[in-house]
């Protein structure tokens, strides 16, 4: 890891401007843009200062996504590696009606989500130990969102990747449905889903669009996870990337999974 640029004191500063801005719904300026300095590390550390805000109030850390997994999605954000943020236990929603006040400005991404039956742990893991540490795979929707804006309000420049990852990886909420299956039990790349909006299909893909198997960014975050003194534990929900554009969402707005053999279900924002 490099150095942080930000003492506790900052860290701590801005943790808590996205703590107020996910309660009021306001979303607040680029830090990238306030403190140029700014490094991923001091991304990350902000972050884990806002988990542990959400953590003292009462939530119950889950899991895990890993957000940036395509590369037209690296090229974009000038990266060349994933990002990471937590699921929380109130991000979880069953299919149905979700509330719309919950987000600011809701996104959909269609993905799969891994849940693990052992710990994944260290700085070498291979997809071979993610497939024998994970108890099934399931169809999942991830709702991101933007407490930090996603362009800036002066100039309309597109947030940089430090934001994106202090804003818990754009994180906000996590629908869990269809089939559960044995990751053995079928060709993950191959795995692939229509995205229906109000009845129109928005978006098609296939899980070989996260980094060529969706097991790889499971072992990359394990891995990443490991200078922090931290890993992935049994038990836990990690969301392995998306593979399909984020589809903007508004009240009202009806969308429809259809991930094939591994089922389909249904969301609504009221």
């Amino acid at each position: 890891m490099t150095a942080l640029m930000f003492d506790k004191v900052l860290i701590q500063q801005l943790a808590a401007e996205l703590h107020a801005s996910e309660k009021t719904r306001v979303q607040v300026e680029h830090f990238s843009k306030r403190y140029p300095g700014m490094t991923v590390e001091d991304g990350y550390a902000i972050s884990r200062a806002w988990v542990q805000m959400k953590i003292a109030e009462g939530r119950v850390a889950r899991g895990r996504k890993i957000g940036l997994t395509s590369r037209a999605m690296q090229m974009s954000s000038q990266i060349d590696e994933p990002d990471y943020g937590t699921l929380l236990d109130d991000m979880f929603f069953e299919p149905g009606a979700i509330a719309f006040q919950r987000f600011i400005a809701p996104r959909v991404e269609v993905e799969l989500a891994f849940v693990l039956k052992k710990k994944l742990e260290g700085p070498h893991i291979t997809v071979d130990d993610v497939m024998d540490a994970t108890d099934h795979v399931q169809p999942a929707i991830e709702i991101i969102d933007a407490r930090i804006e996603q362009f800036d309000r002066h100039s309309k420049a597109m947030r940089k990747v430090q934001d994106t990852i202090s804003d818990n990886a754009a994180n906000a909420g996590i629908v869990l449905g269809g089939r559960k299956v044995s990751p053995r039990e079928v060709d993950l790349p191959w795995v692939g889903a229509i995205l229906r909006q109000n009845g129109v299909v928005e978006e098609t893909g296939l899980a070989a669009g996260v980094q060529g198997h969706p097991a790889i960014g499971v072992a990359w975050l394990a891995m990443k996870l490991a200078p922090w003194g931290e890993c992935l534990e049994a038990g836990e929900v990690v969301l392995a990337g998306s593979f399909t554009r984020p589809v903007p969402a508004k009240i009202g707005d009806q969308f429809d999974a259809d991930y094939g053999p591994l089922g389909r279900f249904e969301f609504q924002f009221i």
